[in-house]
């Protein structure tokens, strides 16, 4: 398959604090993404902002190593970070800069070259509640297959209407939208399968929905696959990059089309709960595969 997979999002630095101190590690859900898809030998191209600063550098010379070409979008408030407190059950709590939380994406010649020529474009954590964004990100991608996780941050979040506003624009263009727990609850304040319903109704081809230690499901063609979590004898350690673990595999083995049966959603699923599982029991966001 010719052409790189693009995602359109954040890339920012994690500062990690807990009772054992301390600790960076590059991150952002689109770029968790980005080098998901290239950990699991998809070409891939990140479209994010990015200072020209020290972080920035850290965040360039990460996705060099880890084969992710970089589109970068100029910060006028620098790199992005996100201090996370982590809880007792590893559940991330976090605070953003001021670039995070005025993070804009711009499309140049360079961006819309790789638009058109990807077999698919994934956003996440992109600024919705920004019209003029959203606008440019639907023109900008065109008729290319779009797959979305909102991926709303509260401590990002600057209207939530106008956001749920800008995601459902988007959303009725996309294949593909990932939505969990989380986003339901902060976004439209009630159950994910009321908005698994929503998303149907505005067209989504295949709306995927994570349930956390609850596993994953998705509903397409009229019918709904679900897998439970795999068990592993390991613990849990870090549960940052679980979703985005989830998106990466889905985002890889549907970028050449949809599945449209109960099996083939059926291989996605336990893949993407495979890796989701062994993701989990490392430190930070970094997709692992399980072989």
């Amino acid at each position: 398959m010719t052409g790189r997979v693009v995602v359109i999002g954040d890339a920012l630095i994690d500062e990690l604090r807990d009772d054992a101190g301390v600790r960076e590690f590059v991150g952002g859900a689109a770029l968790n993404v980005a080098v998901g898809l290239s950990r699991l030998g998809v070409p891939t191209a990140l479209i994010a902002m990015v200072g020209d600063d020290a972080a920035g550098e850290q965040i360039r010379g990460y996705l060099a190593e880890y084969d992710v070409d970089l589109l970068q979008s100029p910060s006028e408030h620098g790199s992005s970070r996100a201090v996370s407190t982590r809880s007792a059950g590893g559940e991330p709590e976090y605070v953003f800069n001021e670039a995070a939380q005025n993070r804009r994406v711009h499309y140049g010649d360079a961006e819309r070259a790789a638009l058109a020529e990807a077999p698919l474009v994934v956003v996440s954590c992109f600024p919705f509640d920004d019209l003029d964004q959203t606008d440019a990100l639907l023109d900008a991608v065109g008729s290319t297959s779009l797959a979305i996780d909102p991926n709303p941050r509260a401590g990002m979040l600057h209207d939530r209407e106008a956001f749920v506003r800008g995601f459902e624009k988007a959303a009725a263009r996309a294949q593909l939208v990932k939505v969990g727990e989380d986003d339901a609850q902060l976004l439209y304040g009630g159950p994910l399968e009321d908005l698994r319903e929503k998303l149907a109704g505005l067209g989504v081809e295949a709306v995927l929905a994570t349930y956390g230690a609850g596993g994953a499901a998705v509903d397409a063609h009229g019918l709904t696959v679900s897998r439970p979590i795999v068990e592993l004898p390991e613990p849990i350690v870090d549960t940052m990059g679980g979703g985005d673990a989830v998106l990466s595999t889905t985002a890889a083995l549907v970028r050449g089309g949809l599945p449209e049966d109960e099996a083939g959603w059926g291989f996605v699923l336990d893949r993407a709960m495979e890796v989701a599982a062994v993701t989990c029991r490392s430190e930070g966001a970094l997709l692992r595969i399980p072989e």
